[in-house]
Parts: C-alpha cells; sequence; structure tokens
C-alpha cells in the first residue's frame, strides 16, 4: 500500500443520524470527535455521528429555536451506502477505496475513493454511464479544461483528471459533499489538476470549459442547460435524468445547435446524454 495511504481505516463500523428540519446556523459548531458532518438538503440537515449523540443534538435544538429534530437513525455503514465498499472495475477504471490494500489491473485507470457518508460510489448506473461518455470523449479529443457540476464523492472530476484533462473545475453546493470531493483529490494527489469548490453550479455557468459534466438533479439541471454559458462549452456529459425527466431535457436540447453523439438507458429508467455543441 502507498505510504499516503497507510493511515485509512475501513469505514464507520455504525452509524448515528439526526434529521432535522431547518439547517444550523454558521455560528453553530459541532466539536464532538464522533461527530462526521452535516448534510443539507433543501431546509432539512442530517447530523452524522460514530455514537449516540441525543445530549449534542438536544443542545443544538435548544439553542435554535427553529430547528426540529424529526427522526433519528442506527444502521451499519453498509446499509447506509447500501452495500459493501469494495473495490471495482467500472469500464477502464478501477475504483479502489483506501483501506484495500490491491493492486489494480494493468493499463487500467485507478481512482482511489473513500466516499465518507456521501453517496457516489460508482455502484449507480449513471456514474458508469459517465464514465464511459467521459472517456469516450476524452480518448477521440483534446479536452483541457472541464466542469463537473454536483460532483458529490469527485469521482467524474477524477476520472477526467485520469484521462489527460488539465484542470477541472469540480462543484458541489453541499458543503460535506465538497469536503469528501477534496479529501478525494487529495489522496489521489490530483491538487495540481482540480479544484473543488462549494456553490451552486448557475453561478460558474460562464466559465469556459472544454466538457460539461452535469450528473445531477433534473430540478437543477433543467436551469443549468438553458443558461447561456451551457452553448459556450464544447462537449457535454448529462445525466441522473428519469425516462420523463430526460424527454424533458431533449426537447429543450433539440432547439439548440446541439448534436446528441450518444445515448445510454438502463431499464428505461436512467439516461444519459453525451453531446457536442455546434458552434465549435
Amino acid at each position: 500500500m502507498d505510504s499516503h495511504l497507510a493511515s485509512f481505516k475501513a469505514p464507520y463500523e455504525r452509524l448515528f443520524i439526526y434529521y432535522l428540519q431547518g439547517c444550523l446556523r454558521p455560528d453553530i459548531s459541532i466539536t464532538k470527535d464522533d461527530f462526521i458532518g452535516n448534510w443539507e438538503e433543501d431546509d432539512f440537515s442530517f447530523l452524522f455521528f460514530t455514537a449516540p449523540a441525543d445530549k449534542t443534538v438536544y443542545e443544538i435544538t435548544e439553542s435554535q429555536s427553529d430547528l426540529v429534530l424529526l427522526d433519528k437513525y442506527e444502521m451499519t455503514y453498509e446499509e447506509w451506502q447500501g452495500g459493501k465498499i469494495t473495490s471495482r472495475a467500472l469500464g477502464n477504471f478501477f475504483i479502489l477505496p483506501p483501506w484495500e490494500d490491491i493492486k489494480s489491473p494493468h493499463r487500467m485507470h485507478k481512482i482511489i475513493l473513500d466516499p465518507g457518508v456521501v453517496f457516489g460510489t460508482g455502484t449507480h448506473p449513471t456514474t458508469g454511464d459517465c464514465l464511459r461518455f467521459i472517456e469516450k470523449i476524452c480518448t477521440h479529443n483534446r479536452i483541457n479544461t472541464a466542469i463537473d457540476a454536483g460532483t458529490g464523492t469527485g469521482i467524474l472530476a477524477l476520472a477526467a483528471a485520469c484521462l489527460g484533462v488539465k484542470y477541472t473545475l469540480a462543484l458541489d453546493f453541499n458543503f460535506l459533499a465538497a469536503l469528501t470531493a477534496k479529501k478525494n483529490v487529495e489522496i489521489n494527489r490530483m491538487e495540481n489538476k482540480i479544484l473543488v469548490f462549494q456553490g451552486r453550479a448557475e453561478e460558474f455557468m460562464n466559465i469556459e470549459a472544454d466538457l460539461f459534466i452535469a450528473n445531477i438533479h433534473y430540478d437543477v439541471m433543467k436551469d443549468l442547460i438553458r443558461s447561456k454559458g451551457f452553448l459556450e462549452k464544447k462537449w457535454f456529459v448529462l445525466s441522473g435524468l428519469l425516462r420523463s425527466q430526460a424527454g424533458e431535457i431533449f426537447d429543450v436540447l433539440s432547439k439548440y445547435p446541439v448534436e446528441i453523439i450518444d445515448r445510454l438507458e438502463h431499464g428505461g429508467i436512467w439516461h444519459t446524454f453525451l453531446g457536442k455543441i455546434c458552434n465549435y
């Protein structure tokens, strides 16, 4: 095992998750050693701990009156992630958790990935389809810059870097996701190729890039593709879309100077587009 991975341990044994209505004020700091992080989604918060934290959560809700504890859960790490986190091959990529001492197969691109409590281990079909399309674009075209919107664990940004993309901006509005992606960039020693930033993708659409990647919620994507900056990219990979959502995205794209080069679907449920802006 590489020396810089020697300190990594297997994932948490058990998770204690507190589901709250409302978002924590910036001035509230949780200093418990067993606190993992806070996942905020819309107007809800999920506080993750490795040990029971009823007292801590009670003190937080008492200090911030608009926070309401809705529920709490205890489960194994594998139950939260939907299965065991282990090494796997996805096309020509070998996804490896840092606590496994396994040599990657010959000529495969190795990505070391610690998902923490963030989703994005590579098991979802849209991730595999995005990896396939990113490799297809980067193998046959010169791609110097990329934007990865909704980066999650950073897996797609890391794949782009492995394929020779010089500079990638990896964005996620969720602070815990951005923190996890940054950690994975550091584990893979890609700091000189990938910049992780917490922020809304809408605010960065005017940045020039050869490739735009978005494996993201439909509610966000429908606005991204309508922005002026979208048509100033050269290539795009759009994913995370259910069948009806994919139909609506396709209808919008059909009105643009856009060529859909390829399209993948799984069981008629998840859809992924690979396309080129015809201005280039």
